[in-house]
């Protein structure tokens, strides 16, 4: 099974890199991000979107640019002369009207005023075809990817007990077919601490203290952080990665390619993480501390009326796929920027009022993300651990299936 579009060796050299005309890429990334936020989808599905999306971005600049091999390219390619961005544009367009075909109206009008700043002629004509051409490739090998499986999720219950009837998100993608990662459990991690053991007690006492809704503990900056990073969809991960993407230096296919890799990372990573949460089943906060007197030990104490301080997402704790999320783009953008210069990385995020956060090092970024989950108490520390570790490898998938390196 071919489990990417991309060809096996990518060799992305400083040296290649001139300034050309890569905001297409990055605007058109920005707009797809809107029309998922229209859509109102949840994060497992607008992930998935973005991956089969960039790709096809990806697959159009370079069947023009030819900067890098690629192995699955079959028949004529189209002239060099083709409009990049018709050909992104179109590539969009075709991908978006098959994943989100409610958005038409706005999907089309986007479309129309990007295509309205390339000349007409057959510059332009050649870029439309070769972004159709390369959506519908994409589109051929991602839309029997098991993500529309049927949802088989059978509840935990006991004959005539009642238990909450919503849907728990994202059960079929354990399913799924992967873009990178051999099998969905590839990274799958070992089981979550013993409740016997200090690391548990450890785990539930920070959570307990610091992420609860009348939390004393937790100051005005850690709440401003767990707001923050309680919007989860693509765009609050592709805001940092514009950071690098918008230098001076960039060149178009080094960005399509930049922002496929990641998003095929990410989609990866909520394949693998799906997997690991459902195998596991593990409880969230709010459930083991209103059940504390059950868990077997005694470091741990019952409070019946916590609360997180933010929703408790529909789906189980271990491990927390924020941090494999956050990993996953740090690896990639490391690697990446290689030797030079660390740009100031920022990002913004609706739960959060539109509010901007920087960081100057990855490391601080991705911490952030784990602290964020424990403040906003719906994750253990343990949980933030092994997905930032999840996360990392699967970005080191990413870049050595790639050769995403300097």
């Amino acid at each position: 099974m071919n489990r990417s579009l991309f060809p096996a060796t990518l060799v992305l050299a400083a040296s290649l890199a001139s300034p050309a005309k890569a905001d297409i890429v990055t605007d058109w990334n920005v707009r797809t991000s809107e029309l998922i936020a229209e859509a109102k989808i949840g994060t497992p599905p607008a992930v998935r979107i973005v991956a089969i999306v960039q790709t096809a971005a990806y697959g159009a600049v370079n069947s023009i640019t030819r900067r890098y091999p690629d192995a699955t390219t079959t028949g004529p390619r189209p002239p060099q002369t083709a409009s990049i961005e018709a050909a992104v544009a179109a590539a969009h367009r075709t991908t978006l009207l098959k994943l989100l075909p409610a958005q038409q109206a706005a999907i089309d009008a986007a479309y129309q005023a990007m295509l309205a700043k390339v000349a007409d002629g057959p510059a332009r004509t050649a870029g439309i075809a070769a972004g159709e051409q390369a959506a519908q490739k994409v589109l051929h090998q991602r839309l029997g990817d098991g993500a529309a499986a049927p949802d088989t999720h059978r509840p935990h219950t006991t004959a005539g007990a009642y238990v909450p009837t919503v849907t728990p998100a994202a059960t079929t993608w354990v399913k799924r077919k992967t873009w990178l990662m051999a099998t969905p459990d590839q990274f799958r991690p070992s089981a979550p601490p013993a409740h016997s053991g200090e690391a548990w007690a450890r785990d539930f006492n920070e959570v307990k203290e610091v992420g609860g809704r009348a939390s004393t503990r937790r100051t005005p900056e850690q709440t401003a952080i767990a707001r923050f990073w309680e919007y989860s969809l693509p765009a609050i991960y592709f805001g940092v990665v514009r950071s690098v993407a918008d230098r001076a230096d960039r060149e178009v296919t080094r960005n399509a390619l930049l922002y496929a890799t990641v998003a095929q990372a990410m989609d990866d990573g909520l394949i693998g993480v799906m997997d690991a949460k459902y195998a596991y089943n593990y409880w969230r906060p709010v459930t083991a501390i209103r059940n504390a007197d059950i868990d077997g030990n005694d470091a741990t104490a019952r409070d019946a009326a916590w609360s997180p301080m933010i929703d408790t997402p529909m789906h189980p704790e271990y491990p927390s796929a924020h941090s494999v999320l956050a990993a996953a783009v740090a690896t990639i953008l490391e690697a990446e920027i290689g030797r030079g210069p660390m740009p100031t990385l920022s990002t913004a995020s609706p739960t959060a009022k539109g509010a901007v956060r920087q960081w100057t090092n990855l490391d601080d970024f991705t911490q952030e993300v784990a602290n964020a989950r424990i403040w906003g108490g719906i994750h253990f520390r343990t949980a933030t651990e092994i997905g930032t570790t999840m996360g990392r490898r699967i970005g080191e998938l990413a870049v050595t299936r790639l050769n995403l390196t300097q």
